[in-house]
């Protein structure tokens, strides 16, 4: 028993490393997260709520919050099928097209902005041949966001298919289930949690995307200036007290979405396994 504690790690002790990790944690994470409140709380209270409570910037929580929703959503569905093809199916130029799923990690945000704005305007490769306007519309900036928030769906949902055993649903087919039964009563609780982890890293990297979506949106106001650009332009003007209240208030809200859904993966985690 004395042995077993004495187990040897490749890592130091607990205590080295917890207290490394937090150290770590509180440098990178938790005191930058901070100061945004600290210098949200120098201004009086009255100016905070008129610099966030201000029409601009409500349509600009409705525009950016809505659209990376939309995005995370549109990215939820199109990225588990994507997973299940890479995962499994061969054919021709699967590893080409598995390798560009990861494009928009590498890509600068800035020059995905310009091409999606060279594509989708009227004039565009593909917005001529529309019959409807997306470049600089809340459509084109929901296109923007779902490209940039592809790969976090895909990339955690396929170790997840790649682990899962063909037998299982070979399995539920020679007991009679269907297809659709198949998927939802076999398939679906495994994929779950990975899917909702997805959705929760596109979601919170579309929220505060900038460069590839200020190019795409026009920026006009009450129409298709998003929330990061408002939080540029009052750096700009050197209202800092601004700019960190409307950034606490999109901090909020993440922190608030995020832990729901946690809450659900804990859900789903007790109910499905």
């Amino acid at each position: 028993m004395f042995r077993s504690l004495k187990r040897n790690h490749v890592l130091p002790g607990f205590g080295l490393s917890l207290g490394f990790t937090m150290f770590y944690i509180s440098f990178l994470v938790i005191l930058p997260v901070s100061m945004i409140f600290i210098n949200s709380a120098d201004a009086p209270w009255s100016k905070i709520w008129q610099t966030i409570s201000e029409p601009r910037v409500v349509a600009s929580y409705q525009l950016s919050i809505g659209a990376s929703l939309l995005a995370a959503v549109i990215n939820v569905v199109f990225g588990v099928l994507i997973a299940w093809v890479l995962v499994r199916y061969r054919f021709p130029g699967g590893r080409i097209i598995d390798g560009l799923v990861d494009l928009p990690f590498a890509l600068p945000t800035a020059i995905a902005g310009i091409a999606l704005t060279t594509l989708y305007t009227e004039n565009g490769w593909i917005g001529q041949f529309l019959g409807f306007k997306v470049a600089f519309t809340p459509l084109g900036i929901t296109i923007a966001l779902t490209f940039i928030g592809l790969p976090f769906v895909v990339r955690t949902v396929q170790p997840v298919l790649q682990n899962l055993d063909k037998e299982i649903e070979e399995a539920s087919a020679s007991l009679g289930a269907n297809r659709l039964q198949t998927f939802v009563k076999v398939l679906f609780p495994e994929l779950l949690p990975a899917a909702l982890t997805g959705f929760a890293l596109a979601f919170a990297r579309a929220l505060g995307e900038y460069g590839s979506v200020v190019f795409i949106a026009g920026n006009m106001p009450m129409r298709t200036e998003i929330t990061p650009l408002l939080i540029m332009t009052k750096l700009e003007q050197y209202d800092y007290a601004g700019a960190t209240a409307i950034a606490a208030v999109m901090l909020i809200f993440s922190f608030i979405l995020l832990f729901v859904i946690n809450l659900l993966q804990w859900w789903t985690n007790r109910k499905f396994i």
